[in-house]
């Protein structure tokens, strides 16, 4: 199975405290009004050949009218494909994306032909950590570092064009990979084409063009009619699906959301499996997204205390006095 390693965990809700939630307060990701999704929600965005990956960005940022918008894990001008853009004061969830993996489809051209055997024998050498050093064109200082090959699939060979599939860390440059893998082959190649598939949980099923977000803000505009931009913008909630979740108490929102840390009596429930010092992110009862923060304990260790920090929290994203304060 082609899995990102968050996939690889399986996990649980446990209940530390039952508790329900107040309907006066808050609402659901799904139900908010568009308005409010416009500066507070991500668009998966299929990315076209020739703009930079901030230059789609500012397109996406004038289409819609907003102040600021940002993207997760810039692509090449010519590379084509998944992209995430967060809208207005969503924008820093862009960070929780980079570390979640990353998946591409490649055209690697070998310079000579090369028997499909021996390809994918030296193809299987590539997965699992390998060391990469940026090609010239790059944005970060050309050193020598580590970066994992998830997994790797040949898709289809074409006399010397190779048609694969690779999932791997953030950071990997696939065309440096191409190349390295020529060299191994002992043929040399080279990257012909490239389009990424997939950033954590966002892959090609949720994509929406330039032209699409257009059309879509257009009837939501000057006909009334939000039915198409609804399934353009995503909640900003989307963008967590691969963190570990904690959910709180709405007596203990109000506190969180002027950045004092989690906790343990403020807590609901919680995701299994997760270690001290992981990345979680901390929501209301009603699937709204609080803030993200480091665990200061492991989830076993939340489960069996009564008191302590349980979450430095970093990155606060519900506004205050959304919930009663305590």
């Amino acid at each position: 199975m082609n899995k990102f390693p968050f996939e690889q965990i399986e996990r649980a809700i446990l209940t530390k405290k039952e508790a329900k939630t107040d309907s006066k307060f808050g609402c659901k990701p799904e139900d908010r009004p568009v308005e409010e999704l416009i500066n507070y929600g991500i668009i998966n965005i299929d990315k076209p050949s020739g703009p930079t990956s901030h230059q789609t960005s500012d397109f996406v940022q004038k289409i819609l009218g907003i102040s600021k918008a940002g993207h997760s894990g810039t692509l090449d001008p010519g590379v084509t494909g998944v992209l995430p853009i967060a809208l207005g004061r969503a924008t820093r969830i862009v960070q929780t994306l980079l570390p979640a993996g990353k998946e591409y489809v490649a055209i690697m051209h070998l310079h000579k032909k090369i028997d499909e055997t021996s390809l994918k024998k030296t193809l299987n050498e590539f997965i699992g950590k390998i060391r990469q050093k940026p090609p010239i064109k790059s944005a970060v200082k050309r050193v020598e570092r580590t970066r994992e090959i998830y997994y790797l699939d040949v898709l289809e060979i074409n006399g010397q064009d190779v048609l694969f599939k690779v999932g791997c860390q953030a950071g990997t440059y696939i065309r440096k990979l191409c190349h390295d893998i020529g060299r191994k082959i002992g043929c040399g190649a080279h990257m012909a084409e490239l389009r990424r598939t997939r950033v954590a949980t966002f892959d090609e099923s949720t994509l929406a063009t330039l032209q699409d977000l257009t059309d879509a803000f257009y009837y939501y505009k000057q006909e009334d009619n939000d039915k198409f931009i609804r399934k353009i913008i995503q909640p900003i909630e989307n963008a967590i699906k691969h963190l570990p979740k904690i959910w709180v108490l709405d007596t203990t929102i109000n506190s969180l959301c002027h950045g004092v840390d989690l906790k343990i009596p403020g807590i609901s429930k919680i995701e299994s499996n997760f270690d001290e010092g992981e990345t979680v992110a901390v929501m209301t009862l009603k699937d709204e997204l609080i803030a993200i923060g480091t665990t200061k304990m492991d989830s076993y260790d939340i489960m069996e205390k009564d008191k302590g920090i349980a979450v430095s929290i970093e990155k606060v994203f519900m506004v205050p006095e959304v919930y009663p304060k305590l």
